[in-house]
């Protein structure tokens, strides 16, 4: 199936779920979007640039679970030096990024493999990608939003990657460009400015990586994050078939409580709410719809969504974070929108999440959170 059929299918699909949907529940037809409503989650074994501090392994065990609870995407978030070889007791070099280690490039192959065993998309996406990061403790060696040196080995990294799936079916698998884009002032600070990168630069860049990523297989899907670390749509590239990923964190104040990358001073946040008075600012529903009130618009224009990380950190309290992601979900629902939850297994995850106030049901020895995991097969 090509890309154009594929688009076509999905597309009816969602016209037929939508009618539906209208026979059944009296509201609005939600914007028809071209991408699946897939749900999922965020593996993280290829998300550090040391791959000897990896502490997360994904078995097949956890892809049997996915699957049987009615799970069918994951999303890689890849650091790129993670699959380089070259010498991690020196800062990289503009050299270095090219030299790849294929016995590393096999084990991410063999993670997208198990995926597709268990009829699970994969979302391929550089979380470090040459010359910029969201995430700061990893010295770049040039700035990809500046550099053409950057661009270069970035077009390289997907021209490689794309070349290897090429005769993998859209349906299977997608390229997810770079995450969360941002100006960020100095790579090094976790809390530096992250204004929105200028949309002439990020066209230029995301329309150069899909191309080389094409060249292997035209039929390619591709996704881009949105700007300004993922919150908003990307007009200037919303003629370039490229589908586009938001992001369920809004507000920080609840899906970032206390997280210590994110907030300066952990120690004198107000309370989270939902709904109610935060600081000064009252968080409820409306202020979402608000949010994603562009991703609407953006899908009118027939740009594909999926909301690629979503969740909360492990110290909102629980009964807040299940009140506010009822309503996210909610609204990516009434949208189209499927969703992948930051992480499986972790802080944020239905497994193991650490939380303080969650009474767990054991699950092979692991602690289930199962209202959350409840939650996310509702919708």
């Amino acid at each position: 199936m090509n890309r154009k059929s594929f688009i076509k299918s999905i597309g009816l699909a969602a016209v037929s779920m939508s009618a539906g949907n209208v026979m059944s529940f009296p509201v609005p037809d939600p914007p028809q979007n071209v991408l699946p409503r897939w749900k999922g989650f965020n593996l993280l074994d290829f998300f550090m640039p040391d791959p000897v501090v990896n502490n997360n392994v994904s078995t097949e065990e956890h892809f049997k679970w996915m699957r049987d609870w009615g799970f069918d995407f994951i999303r890689i978030p890849i650091a790129y030096p993670s699959y380089l070889d070259i010498n991690r007791t020196k800062n990289i070099s503009p050299d270095d990024v090219y030299r790849i280690n294929n016995k590393m490039v096999d084990k991410i192959d063999g993670l997208v493999m198990l995926a597709h065993k268990y009829n699970m998309h994969v979302s391929l996406n550089l979380h470090r990608a040459p010359g910029y990061c969201i995430n700061a403790g990893f010295h770049e060696p040039f700035n990809l939003w500046k550099d053409q040196a950057a661009q270069d080995a970035f077009y390289f990294h997907w021209n490689m990657w794309a070349k290897r799936y090429k005769n993998i079916s859209a349906q299977k698998i997608s390229f997810d460009l770079v995450n969360e884009p941002a100006m960020r002032e100095d790579m090094n600070d976790q809390h530096s400015n992250s204004g929105p990168v200028p949309g002439d630069v990020y066209r230029k860049i995301a329309k150069n990586a899909a191309e080389a990523i094409r060249r292997e297989n035209p039929d390619a899907l591709v996704i881009a994050d949105g700007n300004r670390v993922g919150t908003v749509p990307i007009p200037e590239i919303a003629d370039l078939n490229i589908g586009q990923s938001c992001r369920g964190y809004y507000p920080g104040a609840i899906s970032h409580y206390k997280a210590p990358w994110a907030n300066k001073d952990v120690e004198h946040l107000p309370e989270p709410k939902w709904p109610g008075q935060v600081g000064d600012k009252y968080l409820s529903k409306s202020m979402l719809d608000t949010f994603y009130e562009p991703w609407k618009d953006i899908m009118q224009k027939g740009v594909g969504v999926h909301c690629g990380e979503c969740g909360c950190w492990n110290k909102t309290p629980h009964a807040v974070f299940i009140a506010w992601f009822t309503d996210v979900l909610d609204i990516l629902r009434s949208l189209g929108i499927g969703f992948a939850v930051w992480n499986f297994i972790g802080d944020f995850g239905v497994l193991d999440s650490q939380r303080s106030d969650v009474d767990y049901t054991n699950w092979y020895g692991h602690k289930l959170d199962k209202k959350f995991l409840d939650l996310m097969r509702r919708q």
